[in-house]
């Protein structure tokens, strides 16, 4: 199954998955972008902003749970956020505190805060009509990391 057949499938967790990935990069940039301001605050947000994006790297992409070294609680952690509704509350929790970022300045870590709610609420669609969680092939889920090992 390729990519055009996955998005074929209507399934709301792959569109997901993909925004997440979005997510994630926007998150990085964004945080790297944002720590040369001159708000302490802020560069706290920027902070949690760029650990977000690592976070939503390992959520993501399973595979590199098995090839990059990090402890066994930390992959526990992102091994336990499987299901639709435990991810839509992990990009929620988030999206918030990158809203919270606008009560000390605007920035652009709005733009961080916008698409993390997206994906939250993609997630939570997949949750609602009952659609499992399925990994998309081209991001190592569906029997993709035990074929490397």
């Amino acid at each position: 199954m390729g990519l055009k057949d996955e998005f074929a499938t209507r399934n709301f967790s792959i569109y997901a998955q993909w925004c997440g990935i979005l997510c994630m990069i926007l998150c990085f940039a964004l945080g790297i972008a944002n720590l040369i301001t001159l708000t302490i605050l802020l560069i706290a947000f920027s902070i949690l902003c760029l650990i977000s994006s690592f976070f939503i790297l390992f959520l993501e992409v399973p595979l590199l749970l098995r090839i990059c070294p990090t402890s066994a609680s930390f992959d526990g952690v992102v091994r336990k956020i499987s299901t639709n509704y435990m991810r839509a509350g992990a990009y929620l929790v988030m999206a918030v505190v990158q809203w919270l970022s606008l009560i000390v300045a605007r920035s652009s870590l709005i733009a961080a805060a916008v698409f993390l709610t997206i994906t939250s609420v993609l997630y939570l669609l997949a949750g609602i009509k009952g659609q499992a969680f399925v990994g998309s092939k081209t991001l190592g889920g569906q029997g993709v990391a035990q074929m490397i090992v």
